[in-house]
């Protein structure tokens, strides 16, 4: 009995099994691995799915390239020569997706629908639900917000023409902290030597960084950056506007995690 046939065996842990995590902490499946999962013979018939699942992302207004990678993997035909086959690289969305335009009549589809709009919810919670967290528990999930946030950030200055990510990054937190580098953001945290300052600032700390990481992406797609002086610049003063409203809100709230 092959995989396609143990319809019975599947379960969450099915997902999760073929789940992978790249060097950012970052999640994502891929689709030919997916394919089998959810019982599809034929890449053909499977690609399919995956076109209307892109075109339901691009009906939401978010990004098809942030949510379907496209990857081509090298294989060995049957005549012993290389060649390169379609596959993506999945965000748990895009999985969704995919399973929301499956073939219904397998039980194995609802399945993948039930999990991954759950999963998909489990990232997501409410302003009530936050405000009952504790102060370790708003730290951790503002933590896996701003990695998240910094990954996508990094794709899109990438396509602005960035290739110093530590001038762009730093171009950032010096409009936010008020002219200190990371570096410098460090030392005054006393924190060792590659400690990440991320891993070592307060919940509404790294909110704000988390608002100047979602502001300057944005705003590097709405401006169409295409050279790493203007990204530099655009972060910056994204930077100094973060800075400036945390000043406006409450000059005690920004002294408590800035240098004035």
């Amino acid at each position: 009995m092959n995989q396609l046939e143990r319809k019975e065996t599947y379960d969450n842990h099915t997902f999760e099994d073929i789940k992978h995590i790249n060097e950012n902490g970052i999640e994502y499946w891929y689709a030919r691995e997916l394919m089998t999962v959810l019982q599809y013979a034929k890449w053909e018939n499977f690609r399919k799915v995956i076109e209307k699942a892109i075109i339901a992302c691009e009906n939401s207004e978010i990004s098809v390239k942030d949510c379907f990678l496209d990857v081509r993997k090298p294989i060995i035909s049957g005549k012993g020569k290389e060649e390169f086959i379609e596959d993506y690289k999945l965000t748990r969305y895009a999985c969704y997706l995919i399973a929301q335009n499956g073939d219904t009549r397998k039980k194995v589809i609802a399945l993948a629908q039930t999990y991954f709009a759950i999963q998909t919810r489990k990232q997501e919670i409410s302003e009530k639900e936050y405000s009952l967290l504790t102060e370790d528990e708003k730290r951790f999930y503002q933590r896996d917000l701003t990695r998240r946030g910094n990954y996508s950030l990094n794709q899109t200055a990438k396509n602005a023409g960035v290739k110093n990510f530590d001038k762009f990054h730093n171009s950032g937190y010096r409009g936010l902290y008020n002219g200190e580098t990371a570096d410098d953001i460090a030392r005054r945290k006393g924190l060792r030597y590659r400690e990440d300052i991320l891993d070592n600032m307060g919940s509404e700390e790294l909110a704000a960084n988390l608002f100047r990481i979602t502001q300057t992406e944005s705003r590097l797609k709405r401006d169409k950056v295409d050279t790493e002086k203007k990204a530099c610049d655009t972060h910056n003063k994204i930077g100094k506007i973060v800075r400036k409203a945390i000043k406006e809100a409450g000059r005690n709230n920004a002294r408590r995690f800035t240098h004035t």
